[in-house]
């Protein structure tokens, strides 16, 4: 099954939709007129029923197909959250919000999945329940974890679920995807490194802070090179250094590291964490200092589930003749705390060449809007065929 003519059909008041989502753009989990909007489409298109406020501003739709006789229930996610960056595309609908901007392709998939709903809406020529999922605070706020946390799947009886990111670079409207780790856990790194300040041309009265940080950073460089299996992934990098000092002539009290860790499993992340602790707080010993080490493990390694990976594919396959084998992906994606809860997968379709996401010039690419539809609608239908 090709692309959809629907879809077709509907380009253009998808775009619509796309394009006031992105002039409006909203941060985390103030994603109060793009979920309104949202809520207000999916009653309108004859959803069975719309809840809000799920995850803080989250939406969540049912559509019951023809028949329900399989007793299945097939869920479909799309983020809506835009990202703090200041715009330089120079579109005639940019954002209007200073300082924000989707960054990411977020409008792009909830438009996408709110044309999915509408035909599936339309047609229901599926035996089971379609779950749509428009979730706020991807980018940094977990609203995938918070979603599952007010009881999500147990509430609406999901069994599956699957999701869908753009990817520049890769050609447009085509589709790219690989079962198991596919994107990394995004761990968190705050370091703080206590000397004794003191006249920097006395040196051998203070315990200098930023000696220690120094040798920090390219210690902590080691846990890639000389811990971790060459064969695994693992990505340290130190993001932000600062002192408790701005001039040219004092030794600063205290320096301050922030970074992140990217592993993709479990035994890896484990020994990043231990080595960490072990580099800082040994170096910090060695030069008579302190060091303060914080290492929060925020989104977990995003696990695509073999059968699910399988069929998507086959269906992506049947949209656009092809599917891609995916890279690894050093990125996070809490679509990961989904498939944690329910099996499930996570597909990229190609935006073409286009800006990197997370780059002031990015931009959505609409044209990828009728293969996106269809995909989603075609998960619902093939997994849920009519009798």
């Amino acid at each position: 099954m090709p692309i959809k003519n629907r879809f077709a059909e509907l380009q253009a008041e998808i775009t619509a939709w796309r394009r006031d989502f992105h002039a409006h753009p909203e941060l985390m989990f103030d994603t109060h007129r793009t979920a309104g909007i949202v809520a207000e489409k999916l009653r309108a298109f004859g959803c069975d029923d719309v809840v809000e406020g799920l995850g803080r501003t989250g939406v969540v739709g049912v559509i019951r197909g023809k028949a329900n006789g399989s007793g299945k229930v097939v869920a479909l996610r799309a983020d809506m959250d835009a990202l703090p960056i200041e715009e330089e595309t120079g579109l005639d609908y940019a954002s209007t919000q200073p300082g924000k901007m989707h960054a990411c392709g977020h409008d792009g998939h909830t438009a996408m999945l709110l044309g999915a709903a509408k035909y599936l809406s339309e047609t229901r020529n599926f035996d089971g329940t379609c779950v749509v999922i428009f979730q706020p605070a991807e980018e940094g706020g977990g609203g995938a974890r918070v979603m599952c946390e007010d009881g999500l799947m147990d509430r609406f009886g999901i069994q599956e679920v699957y999701g869908m990111h753009n990817w520049p670079g890769h050609e447009q409207g085509t589709f790219a995807i690989r079962p198991g780790p596919f994107f990394a856990a995004t761990d968190l790194l705050d370091i703080r490194f206590e000397g004794r300040g003191g006249h920097a041309a006395k040196p051998h009265d203070t315990i200098d802070p930023v000696v220690m940080a120094s040798q920090a950073v390219q210690a902590l460089q080691t846990i890639a090179s000389r811990n971790a299996d060459p064969t695994e992934q693992v990505v340290l990098s130190i993001t932000s250094v600062e002192t408790s000092s701005k001039t040219f002539n004092v030794i600063p009290q205290s320096v301050h590291l922030l970074g992140t860790v990217r592993t993709l499993s479990q035994e890896v992340r484990d020994l990043a964490e231990a080595r960490v602790h072990a580099i800082c707080n040994g170096i910090a010993d060695t030069f008579g200092g302190t060091a303060t080490v914080r290492y929060d493990r925020n989104y977990p390694v995003m696990v695509n589930h073999d059968e699910q990976t399988e069929f998507a594919a086959k269906v992506a396959t049947s949209v656009a003749g092809a599917c891609d084998d995916a890279p690894l992906v050093m990125g996070g994606e809490d679509f990961a705390y989904m498939l944690e809860e329910r099996p499930g997968a996570y597909i990229l379709v190609g935006n073409g060449d286009t800006a990197m996401v997370h780059h002031p010039e990015y931009n959505f690419n609409d044209e990828v809007i009728p293969q996106g539809c269809s995909w989603w609608a075609e998960i619902v239908e093939q997994r849920m065929p009519a009798r």
